[in-house]
């Protein structure tokens, strides 16, 4: 019992510990630090060269001495932080995007099917180049006058649309020919999906062999996308997939202080920026050499990206290198499709082997209901059911304690002055009583991983993002509007303290009365639809706990009135025993006498007597004694 507590007590104190976090993160923000060399005088400047391709990169080219020479452009500060050209806007079924013509980088993304949560009415902006927080694609090729990021284009329309029928829209364009060198930026998007191809296609109209390298990275801040729980933070930053390292994240954090340790070479998995729900991820072919960066550029600027090879490209020569980026929702499923290990985006941690089967059968749920409030409520269900032996077990040894609390409260105020001998004398009485105190304990052990993992997968689940549930939850990743679920989800914990044993100590007492309004402030911040699994396992808890502790108490109560009708019969029968024997010795006695009067009366003259009974004090036949005879 008293392990019980000191759980309880450590939950609630760790709980305190994220809310103080919580909220010091939201009035001090973190910021960035500068690393030495960047400059921070001003929010709009950024360094920004070209990435250099690196030796483990370059030995793999076919003409190393020539791949050797190739170099990007050095440091150099931009007045802005993006120049501006012509804006290209592409829209298709999914996607409404905007591309600069200058450096041809997609500025600006809004995912259609994902409203904004700050205006239900507008896309959400997975890319977007504002002065306030900006995260833009980016790519070029490295080499001698050939086309970056920094280099303006041409296009033949300003507008392009996603027609019906049509399963691919193309975007072309063109960059100004330098020393007959012809290269052609080309965006391919496709319909019901969000993978954008991205293309260079190269013509080599000069003299000369060349060995072009291409480039494509993300370039963003470290702040949180709008619209972020500020109670509970999810990763944003750059990750990384290889096979031989597995999934890697990049904390901003390390790359300000240049403490990061990643795969560079490789000839597999992707690069990518994460953020709560969304990624951009470039994938470039598999089984093809490249190498992977993240660099912290400026103040609150960081770059991830992917140098590959185009390849020795000889005079009158075309050639084209592509790479596909994905700009979307954390699907699981239609990730781990495009790309292996790319569906870890959706991070679980460590419990991932609990948390990915529990939301495939969320995921089955919804297909049969069509509405994921419903669905966590079968989830609930299910995983109560699954663990209905073991909090059956745990519920019955408190219920054991609650019926025995009264004796063991007798027990500590008799050894109040002696702990140690108080601890010997509980624990016999629990041996007595067969009775594991932490029988209660245990199951609650081995279910704060279950727990822990449908916390984030409820988190992490992009499908419940601006769905609803009914009447006022209109979205289950957000915050009861009302606080209704909360304080619904706080009078269950009061219900289910009142069922458990009450502490003997004042303390734990108190810590007992003060945890569901603690937990009910704590669940205000939380998304509904964690409230609302909370809330479901509250009451299926509450109807077992009380079923099994009624069951014990009634059990109790039919024991205590078997053992006072025992100890009151054992009480009065030998007083009625003993009224029973007197009564019938005198009755005895007074025969005895009668006998004796009438035997003097009819003899005249001494006889010997006749044999006399003796009357035995026990039995109530009469036993012969032996004749006397005279002397």
């Amino acid at each position: 019992m008293e392990t019980k507590k000191l759980l309880l007590i450590i939950i609630f104190s760790t709980s305190l510990l994220f809310l103080w976090d919580a909220w010091q993160r939201e009035v001090n923000p973190p910021t960035t630090q500068v690393t030495p060399g960047a400059i921070s005088d001003s929010s709009n400047q950024r360094h920004d060269p070209l990435p250099v391709p690196g030796d483990g990169l370059t030995s793999n080219t076919e003409n190393s001495s020539i791949a050797s020479g190739i170099e990007g452009v050095g440091s150099s500060i931009t007045p802005n932080l993006f120049t501006t050209g012509e804006k290209i806007k592409v829209t298709t079924d999914t996607v409404v995007a905007e591309i600069d013509t200058a450096g041809g980088d997609i500025r600006q993304l809004g995912l259609l099917l994902h409203p904004s949560s700050e205006d239900k009415n507008k896309p959400y902006e997975l890319l977007l180049d504002k002065t306030a927080r900006f995260h833009v694609a980016q790519s070029g090729l490295i080499g001698d006058k050939l086309p970056s990021h920094k280099t303006k284009y041409t296009a033949e329309s300003n507008n392009y649309e996603l027609e019906s029928g049509q399963d691919k829209l193309v975007v072309k364009l063109l960059a100004p020919e330098e020393n007959g060198i012809q290269v052609a930026k080309i965006f391919t998007f496709h319909r019901n999906n969000y993978v954008i191809d991205v293309a260079f296609e190269i013509t080599n109209q000069s003299d000369e062999t060349i060995i072009p390298f291409s480039y494509f990275q993300m370039l963003r801040d470290a702040n949180e996308p709008s619209g972020s729980n500020t109670m509970i933070h999810s990763y944003t930053g750059p990750a990384m997939y290889t096979d031989a390292d597995k999934f890697i994240k990049i904390k901003f954090s390390d790359l300000d202080k240049n403490k990061t340790e990643y795969p560079a070479n490789a000839d597999n998995g992707w690069i990518a920026m994460l953020e709560h729900y969304f990624l951009a991820a470039w994938l470039p072919t598999q089984q093809a050499p490249r190498e992977y960066y993240v660099k912290h550029l400026a103040f609150n600027q960081y770059t991830a990206g992917v140098i590959a090879p185009v390849g020795a490209i000889e005079s009158g020569q075309t050639k084209q290198i592509s790479m596909s980026l994905y700009a979307g929702p954390q699907g699981q499923e239609k990730l781990a499709e495009l790309s292996p290990g790319l569906d870890l985006t959706v991070d679980y941690g460590w419990l991932t082997v609990l948390a990915q089967p529990l939301f495939k059968l969320l995921s089955f749920y919804h297909s049969w209901v069509d509405n994921w409030g419903v669905a966590i409520i079968l989830l609930t269900l299910t995983v109560k059911l699954l663990f209905f032996p073991l909090s059956a077990a745990g519920y019955r040894s408190m219920a054991k304690l609650r019926v025995v609390t009264p004796r063991l409260q007798k027990i500590r105020e008799q050894y109040a002055g002696d702990r140690q001998r108080m601890h010997q004398a509980m624990m016999e009485f629990y041996k007595e009583e067969k009775i594991n105190p932490m029988g209660g304990c245990l199951p609650i052990l081995v279910q704060i991983p279950v727990f822990i993992a449908l916390f984030w997968t409820l988190m992490s689940a992009v499908e419940l993002r601006n769905t609803p549930f009914a009447l006022w939850i209109t979205d289950l990743s957000t915050p009861d509007p009302y606080y209704v679920l909360p304080l619904i989800m706080g009078i269950s914990m009061w219900i289910q303290s009142k069922l458990s044993p009450t502490p003997a100590d004042p303390i734990q007492a108190k810590v007992m009365q003060i945890m569901p309004i603690a937990f009910s402030i704590f669940f205000f911040f939380f998304p509904s639809g964690l409230v609302l699994y909370s809330l479901c396992n509250n009451i299926l808890s509450i109807l077992q706990q009380w079923q099994i502790t009624r069951m014990y108490e009634n059990k109790a109560e039919d024991a205590n009135k078997d053992k006072n009708k025992k100890h009151k019969k054992a009480e009065s029968a030998p007083i009625a025993e003993k009224f029973a024997l007197n009564d019938f010795a005198n009755k005895n006695e007074e025969n005895l006498v009668n006998t004796a009067s009438a035997d003097d009366e009819v003899q005249s003259e001494p006889v010997v007597p006749k044999p006399k009974t003796v009357i035995s004090s026990n039995k109530n036949k009469p036993t012969h004694g032996k004749r006397v005879r005279k002397k």
